[in-house]
């Protein structure tokens, strides 16, 4: 029980330092975004989301599991293009990062690791609206006939 509940302290300390102010920013400019703007936001959230599936089909993993495994990979990424970024200017550069950012912090609050942190929780639950939203979008428009678009 206490190491649970110690790893999800680690976890929300290390989404704090790694994942949360790109998260926040990516969150917060989306409010301000025209219909164009939001829908740069959606390909690059819903890309990413897809990207870090775990692409496991064992029915007898649990969606925590599979939401953790996600949550895993998106903060992978982030980590990694904070090694390699070269300029913090390029805003399409900035915009992915912090795609996968958003992506991480809304599996990590699905697979319940933020219960401790309210605030967390909280940015967590807006991060989910934000990748449901974004998946929905980009499924809706994916089935769209080639005419129509």
């Amino acid at each position: 029980m206490f190491s649970w509940f110690s790893s999800d302290h680690q976890k929300i300390r290390d989404d704090r330092k790694h994942l949360e102010a790109r998260a926040r920013r990516l969150l917060q400019s989306y409010l301000t975004a025209s219909e164009w703007q939001k829908h740069q936001y959606y390909q690059a959230i819903a890309g990413a989301a897809s990207a870090c599936q775990p692409g496991i089909d064992d029915p007898s993993v649990s969606n925590e599991k599979l939401a953790e495994l996600t949550a895993q990979a998106a903060t992978k990424v982030v980590q990694v293009r904070n090694r390699k970024a070269k300029d913090q200017h390029d805003h399409s550069a900035v915009l992915i990062t912090d795609a996968y950012a958003t992506v991480a912090i809304a599996y990590r609050r699905a697979a319940t690791a933020y219960t401790a942190d309210k605030e967390m929780e909280k940015l967590g639950t807006a991060a989910v609206h934000l990748v449901t939203i974004a998946n929905s979008f980009m499924n809706a428009e994916s089935e769209r006939s080639p005419t129509e678009i």
